[in-house]
């Protein structure tokens, strides 16, 4: 009789060992972003996302089931949110833009959208920013402050009061007939 395993079977050393590592929490991110470029990623059913070069060590960290709300600068509001469906990859094909002209939004991460207002629905920023703990950090005269730059890790805290907010107006809205 043979120790080996019958057909198809596992022998004890083959056997995958189950991660004893927990699962990842998701992080929650903010892309704030020009009406223009917004509209880019718009057009693409909310299916990529670009991230400037000079934010490679922050893409670097978004993994699949991360969470990204989009703001929209001139405007300033909140527009949407997505769930990422990919880890960051490179891409060189040029789609959105930059004051910067050698700017091609390198990262990019494939995305799915979550919660999605129409334009007349979009969300004042002014009317959540002082209820959150990332605004905080500035004075209150200056909350604006919070909504420079191109990506930033929100609270989960922050992001849900702001997806909840987008999802009620979603549900307000009128039912086609």
């Amino acid at each position: 009789m043979s120790d080996a395993p019958e057909r198809g079977g596992r022998t004890g050393k083959n056997r995958k060992k189950k991660s004893a590592r927990p699962a990842r929490t998701p992080q929650y991110w903010m892309i704030v972003s020009s009406l223009e470029n917004y509209r880019k990623t718009q057009e693409r059913g909310f299916t990529v996302q670009g991230i400037k070069s000079r934010h490679r060590k922050r893409a670097e960290v978004m993994k699949p089931g991360d969470r990204l709300l989009f703001y929209v600068t001139g405007r300033m509001v909140f527009t949407a949110t997505c769930t990422l469906t990919s880890g960051v990859f490179e891409d060189h094909t040029y789609i959105w833009r930059s004051t910067r002209r050698d700017e091609e939004y390198p990262w990019r991460v494939r995305i799915k959208p979550a919660a999605v207002l129409e334009d007349s629905e979009w969300l004042p920023a002014k009317d959540l920013a002082y209820r959150l703990d990332y605004v905080r950090k500035w004075p209150p005269e200056h909350w604006t402050l919070a909504f420079q730059g191109h990506v930033h890790q929100l609270p989960q805290k922050d992001f849900k009061l702001i997806e909840d907010e987008i999802r009620r107006l979603e549900r307000a809205r009128p039912v086609a007939s």
